[in-house]
C-alpha cells in the first residue's frame, strides 16, 4: 500500500525477541513473569515515536492458562470443558458498538456454520494510563471469545483448522462489506493452545495495560515475547507481534518475490484435510501485512494443512546447497525437492516458532542475526535476541550457546528435551523419503 513517499513493499525491521520454556512443560505463573522482564530488559530493541510512550509494538505468546479462565468464565456464567477442548480466540473489534457488533455476529454465524459453538464472550481488562495519545487514538476494543466444539470435530488438528477457516472466511466477508474492516478487525490469535497479548505498547505497558497478565492464577509451560523496532513502516495494533506462530527478528529481502509467487500458484492448491474449505482460505497472506506477517501466514498454511512446524520451517528457511555445506543425501534431496514448491525466504532473520508444544527458533543461513540460548539445570530455556535478558547463577547453567547459520534448536516440552539439529531434520527428511 503507498501513500505520499511512504510504499509498505519496503517495509523492514530490526526487533527484540525470545522466548522463554519449562523444559518439562510444567506451567506456572513464574514461566510468565521471566518472560516479561526478558521483554522489559529488550526496551532498546523497541522503537517509539515523537512521543516517547507510544510504541511501535510490544507483545507476549502463551500457552492457554486453563485454570484462569476457568475461574473469570465462571464468573461470567461461561462453562468451560476441560483443558485442550475448547479454543480462546483474541480479537481487536471496533470501537463503534453498531460495527462491533455485526463482526462478532458474523463471526458466530461462521463459526456455526463449521461445527463449532460460542461459549460465550469475555471483555478484556485493560488500563491505558499510561499510553500515548497516538497508541490511545487507535486502540481497539479488545475482546475474548470462548469456543467449543460439536461431534463433527475429530481430533485437535481437525478442530485448528475449523478455527482457521471460520477466521480466515469472517474476515474475507466483512471486508467485501467494507473495506475499514481490513484494519479494525483483526483476530491476534484463535486456537486450542495458545494465545497472544500484544499492542502498540513498549516494552514496559505490556503488562500494564494487559491486567491479566498480573493474575497469579495465570500460568503457562512456555512464552514468546517480542519488541517491535520497524525501521521504516507505520507500527499499529494488528502489526505488534507474536504472530500466530513466530516471531520474527530481521528482514525478509525476497519478500516481493515470496509474495508474488504465493499469489501466483493460489489457485492451484488443494488440500485434502481442508478439502471443500480451503477456498474460503484464499489469499493466504493477509492484505497489508508486514514481511514478518506473510512469513507467518505462509507457514501457518503449511502446518495446518499437515506439516509440521519444524517441517515448514525448513521448506521457508533451508540451509545453504553449496558443496561446501556437508549434509546427508537425503536432506540434500528434501531441499532440492522442495525448492520445486516453494522459494526461500531469504534475509537476515532469527525466528522463534511454537505451536503451544513445541517451542524452537532457527537463524537465517549467513547467520545475521545472532541469538543466544541458556539451559539451566533446574529445566529452564531461555534463548533471546542478545545476552543479559535473563539473570541465572553460573553453578545453575547446564548447557548455553548461540543459533548457528541455517540451524534449528527446538524445545519438546512434551518429550522433556532439546532436539538437536541433527536429528530434527534427519527424522523428517528420512520420514518423507520412506514414505
Amino acid at each position: 500500500m503507498k501513500s505520499g513517499l511512504y510504499d509498505s513493499d519496503f517495509e523492514h525491521d530490526c526487533c527484540g525477541v525470545g522466548f522463554v520454556a519449562d523444559l518439562n512443560g510444567r506451567k506456572s505463573h513464574k514461566i510468565l513473569r521471566i518472560a516479561i522482564e526478558c521483554l522489559v530488559r529488550m526496551h532498546h530493541r523497541g522503537a517509539s515515536g515523537a512521543e516517547e510512550a507510544t510504541g511501535d509494538g510490544a507483545g507476549i505468546l502463551t500457552q492457554i492458562p486453563h485454570n484462569f479462565f476457568a475461574r473469570e468464565c465462571e464468573r461470567l456464567h461461561i462453562i468451560l470443558p476441560q483443558a485442550g477442548e475448547y479454543a480462546v480466540g483474541m480479537f481487536f473489534l471496533p470501537d463503534d458498538s453498531a460495527e462491533r457488533a455485526h463482526c462478532e455476529k458474523t463471526f458466530e454465524r461462521i463459526a456455526f456454520e463449521h461445527d463449532l459453538q460460542i461459549l460465550g464472550w469475555r471483555d478484556v481488562p485493560t488500563n491505558n494510563w499510561n499510553l500515548g495519545e497516538s497508541t490511545k487514538k487507535t486502540q481497539p476494543f479488545i475482546r475474548q471469545v470462548f469456543i467449543g466444539k460439536t461431534d463433527k470435530i475429530v481430533d485437535t488438528a481437525h478442530f485448528e483448522r475449523k478455527l482457521y477457516v471460520t477466521r480466515r472466511w469472517t474476515k474475507e466477508l466483512l471486508t467485501r462489506e467494507n473495506s475499514a474492516f481490513d484494519e479494525t478487525f483483526y483476530v491476534p490469535s484463535l486456537s486450542t493452545k495458545t494465545i497472544i497479548y500484544k499492542g502498540m505498547l513498549t516494552t514496559h505497558q505490556l503488562a500494564t495495560f494487559y491486567l491479566d497478565l498480573n493474575d497469579l492464577a495465570y500460568e503457562t509451560g512456555l512464552a514468546v515475547v517480542h519488541s517491535r523496532f520497524s525501521t521504516n513502516t507505520f507500527p499499529n495494533w494488528n502489526r505488534a507481534q507474536p504472530l500466530r506462530y513466530i516471531a520474527h527478528n530481521g528482514e525478509i529481502n525476497t519478500l516481493r518475490g515470496n509474495v508474488n509467487w504465493m499469489y501466483a500458484r493460489e489457485q492451484r492448491l488443494k488440500s485434502e484435510l481442508f478439502g471443500d474449505d480451503f477456498s474460503k482460505t484464499l489469499s493466504i497472506l493477509d492484505a497489508y501485512v508486514s514481511d514478518s506477517g506473510a512469513f507467518d501466514n505462509a507457514l501457518e498454511m503449511l502446518h495446518l494443512a499437515g506439516r509440521t512446524l519444524p517441517h515448514g520451517v525448513m521448506m521457508m528457511i533451508p540451509e545453504p546447497l553449496s558443496e561446501a555445506n556437508k549434509m546427508s543425501d537425503a536432506k540434500r534431496a528434501f531441499y532440492e525437492f522442495h525448492s520445486a514448491l516453494l522459494e526461500p525466504w531469504d534475509g537476515p532473520a532469527s525466528i522463534t516458532f511454537t505451536n503451544g508444544e513445541i517451542i524452537g527458533a532457527v537463524l537465517d543461513r549467513n547467520g545475521l542475526r545472532p541469538s543466544r540460548y541458556v539451559v539451566t539445570k533446574d529445566g529452564l530455556v531461555v534463548m533471546a535476541s542478545e545476552v543479559g535478558v535473563f539473570d541465572v547463577e553460573p553453578e545453575n547453567v547446564l548447557q548455553k550457546g548461540r543459533l548457528q547459520p541455517g540451524k534449528m534448536f527446538l524445545v519438546d516440552t512434551k518429550e522433556g528435551r532439546i532436539i538437536a539439529d541433527e536429528e530434527i531434520k534427519e527424522k523428517i527428511t528420512g520420514k518423507m523419503f520412506m514414505d
